[in-house]
């Protein structure tokens, strides 16, 4: 029966996300050809829409407007996994390599974020599915047995509990022939949630606060002038403002000083059909957690609230030129590539079909972690380079650079993760160039038993990766 439903199974339109499915809610019309305001957000992101919240909630009488040139959740924010942790640095680990000093307050500031953004949730009626499950990552290779035994104890060390799992138990946790261990995170670190529906309830909640949110109006140009900036958009409208934030996150290249610091990285992702009890019972996974495995070349994956398995990840594709386009959102042979991965781990689901597929850019920085500035005298402050774990930490950011804007002697604009900028990378045709040869490199380690080349090893001692 399976197999005469996958196929039946039609995709739902050309890189539909999953989470973008139905009619979004309606927001401001078109703004006027000539306006003011106090504060001009670029961006209907998380970033976006988390500062607009963070600075009407400090300044009730701000004049904010969100200016989107497509939709509210249209990029990452609306194409990612639904994974949402606390960590601001990509990870405890990387957080050990690039902030030690800073670490134990950037844990302490991401754990009471996290815990903001579910409370935010519930007082202000955002349903987004949220999940409190904790995570588990798993292993399909002997040599990473090994390092999760040995990064149990380092967790520990800096208040991470985790639990290893053997291969009898993380099998008995879920059913795959494939992971020979695992590491659970219990919950309080993590949720899974539903992002588009959490981005537009955060659009919803700033509305009610007086934010204008204008979709469908590109910015193209900002210009300094006495006391503030002028923001010339694609559609005939110009904005005076006293500050701009910039918000674009991968789609930041428009900005030429924002090229240097980040790549836009392309991750593609499957949903299946909604799961038969049958199915649902094979698989085990009663505790629903957010899992990925402990590649270079990773992939993620997670039951949604209608049980279907989303699976992502994997690829992790570069443009040259740094390109960002519609066309690009879509990719059939990553989608393959996906799908045979996908029953490899799950034999036992051969047939399953997949009518959501999609792909969308990631803004990666070398340090993974999100990345400040500001530009034309301090009247622009811009946050971007989450690389792909930025639905929790933009909460953070979002109050950053509120900080910039409103209460600049805050103490945490000191903080190196706010100051110093990551290793920019370099200009074509050597950025292609090397995000090849590292990529093929990282690949060439995943298959090589985790040995890393001199390459690796050197990048790693200078602080520079990869990743999506």
């Amino acid at each position: 029966m399976r197999d005469a439903r996958r196929d039946a199974c039609h995709h739902v339109g050309v890189a539909t996300p999953f989470w973008l499915r139905g009619d979004a809610p309606a927001m401001d019309p078109p703004p006027e050809a000539y306006g003011v305001a106090d504060v001009v957000v670029i961006g209907a992101g998380f970033t976006g829409l988390w500062t607009a919240l963070a600075l009407t909630e400090t300044d009730p009488a701000l004049q904010v407007v969100v200016l989107e040139a497509e939709t509210v959740a249209f990029g990452a924010s609306g194409r990612n996994g639904g994974f949402c942790e606390a960590s601001l640095t990509h990870g405890l680990a990387n957080g050990i390599r690039h902030f030690p000093e800073e670490l134990e307050r950037l844990e302490a500031e991401g754990l009471e974020k996290l815990r903001d953004l579910v409370a935010f949730t519930r007082a202000n009626g955002i349903d987004c599915d949220l999940e409190e499950t904790g995570t588990l990552t798993v292993a399909d290779q002997a040599f990473q047995v090994d390092e999760f035994r040995a990064w149990v104890d380092e967790a520990a060390a800096h208040g991470e509990h985790l639990e290893f799992m053997d291969r009898a138990t993380v099998e008995a946790e879920l059913h795959s022939p494939l992971w020979k261990a695992g590491l659970h995170r219990p919950p309080g670190r993590d949720v899974l949630l539903d992002p588009a529906k959490l981005c537009r309830g955060l659009a919803r909640v700033a509305r009610e606060r007086g934010v204008r949110i204008h979709e469908r109006t590109p910015v193209t140009r900002l210009e300094r002038v006495a006391g503030g900036v002028v923001v010339t958009t694609a559609v005939g409208v110009r904005l005076r403002a006293d500050q701009v934030v910039v918000a674009t996150s991968a789609y930041s290249g428009w900005l030429r000083r924002l090229r240097g610091l980040f790549v836009p990285v392309y991750d593609y992702v499957l949903v299946s059909e909604p799961l038969t009890p049958a199915e649902r019972t094979a698989v085990g996974w009663e505790r629903r957690q957010g899992v990925s495995d402990a590649n270079n070349q990773f992939h993620y994956f997670r039951l949604t609230a209608d049980d279907r398995i989303l699976w992502g990840g994997y690829d992790a594709i570069h443009h040259f030129g740094s390109r960002v386009a519609p066309d690009l959102d879509d990719r059939p042979a990553s989608y393959r590539k996906l799908e045979a991965q996908f029953f490899h781990a799950f034999p036992q689901l051969e047939g399953l079909g997949f009518p959501y597929r999609w792909g969308g850019a990631i803004d990666t920085t070398t340090r993974f972690t999100v990345t400040f500035g500001q530009a034309l005298g301090g009247r622009v402050t811009y946050a971007l380079g989450y690389t792909g774990l930025g639905v929790g930490a933009s909460r953070w950011a979002g109050g950053v650079v509120r900080d910039f804007i409103l209460r600049p002697d805050e103490d945490r604009l000191r903080l190196r993760i706010v100051q110093s900028p990551p290793i920019p990378f370099p200009s074509e045709p050597l950025r292609s160039i090397a995000i090849a040869v590292v990529r093929h490199e990282l690949e060439r380690a995943d298959r090589g038993g985790g040995r890393r080349s001199v390459l690796l090893r050197t990048l790693d001692a200078l602080g520079i990766g990869f990743d999506s």
